[in-house]
């Protein structure tokens, strides 16, 4: 019973919300900047308002970039005309991606484009369940100074050896109740990680939703390593699961030595506690995307924001 109201009060929620949202097809067009930053995002037909709402509202805030899109593919061609109309004709990848022997599930070939993209541009990771509301003047200074960036998956969250997380991830009671997420999986061999020619390798527990990466030749090479790597601690069958290409990104940005994690009093994830009005970033994450209806009211807000830029322009 207790399932059935909390999944009756989420599908209340998000209508509710979806409602708030489709007002942003109200809002006036982006104009993209070809400034060597791209806004980069996998989306399907189910979250085309959403994901606007997070577009706008981040290129608003941060006034640069361009943006691309891997399409889940579910987009339509009415998604794609208005997506034109909104993003100035962004670049739109289809979802035939290669990733190799890595898993193919649809969130390593967002991570397999997004490597791609890096190899030219500076390229930010966006999420739809995010919302910017505030200036988010860092963000500039990182992709200035060609930082790599990663939220926080909470607020305690560092950069850590891999000798300490893997001890920390051993601490936790939950790995040793099957079934073990993969992400606590992995945490916990992550000790016995090894990879060529490289030394001090460290991680941090970082949400994939938003990360900036800096211009990188390398492509998806770390990444195949750090994969091939875990299918060995792991197995495949385990490695495959949702979750193991966020561990990945969380690598991957924790050994470039001038990485930052985002300050959590202004960049956080929401848990369903009060934000305060410093706060620049937010993202729904899904346990609680709905609860309150403060994803509804920041749609709201952020739109309104949009409409008043429109104003205040003409």
């Amino acid at each position: 019973m207790n399932r059935f109201f909390a999944e009756l009060r989420r599908r209340v929620g998000e209508r509710a919300f979806l409602s708030a949202a489709a007002g942003v097809l109200a809002t006036p067009p982006c104009v993209p900047r070809d400034d060597g930053l791209v806004i980069f995002s996998m989306i399907g037909t189910r979250v085309l308002t959403p994901y606007l709402v997070a577009a706008k509202s981040l290129h608003a805030q941060l006034q640069r970039g361009r943006f691309a899109i891997l399409d889940d593919g579910t987009l339509t061609r009415e998604d794609k005309a208005i997506l034109r109309n909104h993003l100035g004709d962004p670049q739109i990848f289809g979802p035939d991606v290669d990733t190799k022997a890595c898993p193919t599930y649809s969130s390593w070939k967002r991570l397999f484009t997004l490597l791609e993209l890096r190899k030219t541009n500076y390229v930010i990771q966006l999420d739809s369940d995010t919302i910017t509301r505030a200036p988010v003047r860092l963000l500039g200074e990182l992709i200035d100074a060609g930082r790599d960036f990663i939220l926080k998956g909470e607020a305690e969250t560092r950069f850590m050896s891999l000798e300490e997380i893997a001890a920390q991830a051993q601490a936790n009671p939950n790995s040793r109740r099957p079934p073990v997420h993969v992400q606590l999986a992995m945490e916990a061999r992550m000790d016995e990680v090894r990879i060529p020619d490289r030394a001090n390798l460290r991680y941090s527990r970082g949400c994939a939703g938003f990360a900036g990466f800096a211009p990188d030749p390398s492509g998806t090479e770390l990444a195949e390593q750090f994969s091939a790597e875990a299918v060995r601690l792991i197995g495949y069958d385990h490695w495959k699961q949702w979750g193991s290409e966020q561990v990945t990104s969380n690598f991957l940005i924790a050994q470039r030595p001038d990485a930052a994690l985002l300050p959590y009093d202004r960049y956080c994830n929401f848990w369903d506690e009060p934000v305060s009005p410093e706060m620049a970033f937010v993202h729904f994450i899904g346990t609680y995307r709905y609860h309150g209806g403060v994803y509804r009211d920041m749609a709201r807000e952020a739109i309104e924001s949009l409409r008043l830029r429109e104003a205040i322009a003409a």
